[in-house]
């Protein structure tokens, strides 16, 4: 039995498929269980436990290892590796999101790429700590940075899978706090392990792990071992990574809006470290705990506009709105370090963004699972969404280090920054299915 909002059947369709009560019978398609009470805390905190990693590596682990290792060519070594990263990682979401759509186990779909990839990252974090050259911690990072990939790709999909339409902006803004909470308290518990940079690599790894596997313990997936599934094709598997924007426009400028949106609020926060010992003038014990500062400030208004703005939106039955508002508010933040170039400048700036970021994390999602070309691959097609987080995220070190090059400083970051938000709202106005 298929359950639904009473008037609104077709609000029940997950775009993976059908959200049942029962498990699928053998040779039918694969379906999920609705809801349980357990899910949407779960989705908190899984995404706690996630980008408490991604916080904790990106803002403070990672580059105080290269600082340490080469204080000259920091900012050039961060790039390196990230760059490096970004090559093999671009299409790792979508790639597993592929691959579990079709995975048959008597787990569900999702849970084996979760657990499997929050082992081998853990693992490969344990060693981390102990590289000693540019070379190797690219290539620790690179399979790092995959595995966790494989963790959040399936996780991102158990919106669609398992919330019927009207309900995915409540389970959008669990994801988008757990987020938030998450990159905060990972910093934190970077800054306080900052001199200890091996422990803490190796405890973001329990962390995953743990966390992951409550999760899917908790939450579990109808069995898929005996559903459907069409004949494999390497032919039409590479294809389908192919979506014709004339065909799916909606999909294409949601993509874009949102790859602008992030390399505007990355390319930023990608060398907030050294920007704060280069630009603001910090020692880097002080830098850390700045680091520490700055998350901690955002923290309360980036909750509250998450909250708000999800639930605001859900009533309201409208997306765009609250990411343009959110465009807005981003801009004016990142004004700020530009007038005011000390750490009370870099506050300002940091407040007003996770207000602008909170909106649109809350939002955004749920927009995106309502721009999916197709019902039978949702977890391909977010993870191909997810490319544009992950592109920006990846070349924001790169686009910055040129920035800096070309226009002589930290402060044109910003500048940048403002651009490429602005770029973002205008990308959103052609959107048709979503208001």
């Amino acid at each position: 039995m298929t359950t639904h909002p009473a008037g609104d059947p077709a609000s029940a369709i997950a775009s993976t498929g059908t959200i049942a009560n029962t498990p699928p019978a053998a040779g039918e398609p694969a379906a999920s269980p609705p809801p349980s009470k357990a899910l949407l805390p779960g989705i908190l905190i899984n995404a706690l436990a996630l980008f408490a990693t991604y916080g904790g590596l990106i803002a403070v682990l990672l580059p105080s290892q290269l600082y340490l290792l080469d204080p000259a060519h920091k900012a050039e070594n961060l790039t390196i590796v990230q760059t490096i990263s970004f090559v093999f990682t671009l299409f790792a979401q979508p790639i597993v999101g592929a691959l579990s759509d079709r995975t048959r186990s008597r787990f569900g779909r999702r849970a084996p790429w979760m657990v499997s990839g929050a082992i081998i990252g853990a693992l490969f974090l344990f060693g981390l700590g102990a590289m000693n050259t540019v070379f190797w911690i690219a290539i620790f990072w690179v399979v790092i940075q995959v595995s966790l990939n494989a963790v959040q790709g399936p996780l991102t999909a158990i919106t669609p899978d398992r919330f019927p339409r009207d309900r995915r902006g409540a389970a959008s803004a669990m994801f988008g706090i757990g987020t938030q909470v998450g990159m905060t308290l990972g910093v934190m518990l970077a800054g306080a392990l900052g001199s200890s940079i091996g422990i803490g690599y190796s405890v973001f790894g329990i962390i995953v792990v743990v966390a992951t596997v409550l999760f899917v313990l908790l939450n579990r997936d109808w069995s898929s071992k005996d559903a459907a599934v069409e004949p494999w094709s390497w032919a039409r598997f590479f294809a389908g990574f192919w979506i014709n924007p004339r065909k799916h426009p909606d999909f294409f400028w949601a993509f874009t809006a949102r790859l602008l949106l992030i390399l505007g609020y990355f390319v930023v926060t990608a060398f907030q470290l050294y920007i704060l010992t280069d630009y603001i003038r910090m020692s880097l014990g002080e830098a850390q705990g700045a680091v520490v500062t700055l998350t901690l400030v955002s923290l309360v208004p980036t909750l509250a506009a998450i909250i708000v703005s999800g639930w605001w939106s859900d009533k309201a039955g409208r997306r765009k709105i609250f990411i343009y508002a959110a465009s807005v508010v981003m801009v004016v933040a990142l004004a700020f370090p530009l007038f005011m170039p000390d750490l009370t400048g870099m506050i300002i700036m940091s407040v007003l963004n996770g207000i602008g970021f909170g909106l649109y994390m809350a939002c955004d999602a749920a927009l995106m699972t309502e721009v999916l070309p197709s019902q039978d691959a949702a977890a391909k097609d977010l993870g191909i969404l997810n490319v544009a987080t992950n592109i920006p995220q990846a070349l924001s070190s790169v686009i910055a280090l040129a920035i800096i090059s070309a226009f002589g400083g930290y402060a044109s970051l910003f500048v940048f920054g403002m651009v490429f938000v602005v770029l973002a709202a205008l990308a959103l106005i052609p959107i048709k299915s979503v208001r």
